[in-house]
């Protein structure tokens, strides 16, 4: 069913090939894995076969889409999820999140934050910090938190498919900084995703420079079959042991990452289906 388009606003022209970009992205995004030929996009989009080539080409600087192994064949990258995040993300955290956050703040006791990738970093969209008696942070929503030394960023690594962790390194490989040089060694990251794949869960023992005097574990939240954030649970290190944080609280920290995820499902297990903008044939760009 077509989606209801605004009437023009006559003071403004279109921008034609942004128009073409958005259609073409809505063409792949129904391509079965988001992987479809140029051929196949200009049949669909009705856009001349040159035209999408040269927009597909666009969007791969943008890091929207990348070539496949197979000649004129283009696919979906894990970044084109971020065009949609904001929106999706803030009904579901508002409406889910948020109170099973607060509702398990007496069974925790220790702050908790739940946080979505945006780039290369993670960032905390809902906490009970500001709720919790045991928490030593205020202000916490909106804090990016780097993801190879924190307990949500490794827990949401670890639970990415190649593909994903592929795309996350490589924008953390681009870095001129400590962060950058961090995400150029596989070897170590890999050893470091194997282990926590291996628990199920995440911990980071005061290894994050920002906050050394911190422990935190942390849990993947998936929804629907798809990784949509990470919760952790922080705790100083001198007044708690990791092992009786895991005996007590780990299970229900799991229960929570659960329910959070099934709870979650309808604004995760119907993705909307798109219209074409316009039928009509389109002289090239």
């Amino acid at each position: 069913m077509p989606h209801p388009i605004d009437p023009p606003n006559e003071a403004y022209k279109e921008i034609r090939s942004l128009q073409r970009g958005i259609e073409l992205l809505r063409c792949m995004n129904q391509a079965p894995g988001g992987i479809s030929t140029t051929s196949e996009l200009s049949r669909m989009s009705h856009i001349p076969r040159p035209s999408v080539k040269r927009i597909l080409e666009t969007l791969r600087l943008c890091g929207l889409v990348r070539p496949t192994d197979r000649d004129g064949q283009y696919c979906l990258t894990f970044e084109v999820r971020s065009l949609s995040e904001g929106f999706i993300e803030e009904e579901w955290i508002a409406r889910v999140a948020a109170p099973l956050l607060r509702a398990y703040v007496k069974p925790l006791m220790w702050p908790c934050d739940l946080a979505t990738l945006e780039s290369e970093f993670m960032v905390i969209r809902e906490s009970t910090h500001r709720f919790s008696m045991l928490s030593q942070h205020h202000s916490m929503i909106g804090t990016r938190l780097p993801v190879l030394d924190t307990a949500v960023g490794r827990a949401y690594l670890a639970a990415c498919s190649e593909e994903q962790l592929e795309n996350i390194l490589s924008l953390l490989r681009l870095r001129k900084d400590e962060i950058g040089e961090r995400a150029r060694e596989r070897k170590e990251i890999d050893r470091l995703l194997r282990s926590t794949r291996a628990a199920g869960y995440s911990i980071n023992r005061g290894e994050w420079s920002d906050e050394p005097d911190f422990s935190a574990i942390g849990l993947a939240v998936k929804s629907a079959g798809q990784l949509i954030a990470a919760i952790n649970m922080v705790y100083p290190n001198a007044s708690v042991d990791t092992r009786a944080i895991e005996e007590k609280y780990l299970p229900v920290l799991k229960e929570l990452a659960q329910r959070i995820g099934r709870d979650s499902e309808p604004w995760f297990a119907h993705p909307p289906e798109y219209a074409p903008l316009s039928t009509r044939s389109a002289s090239p760009a």
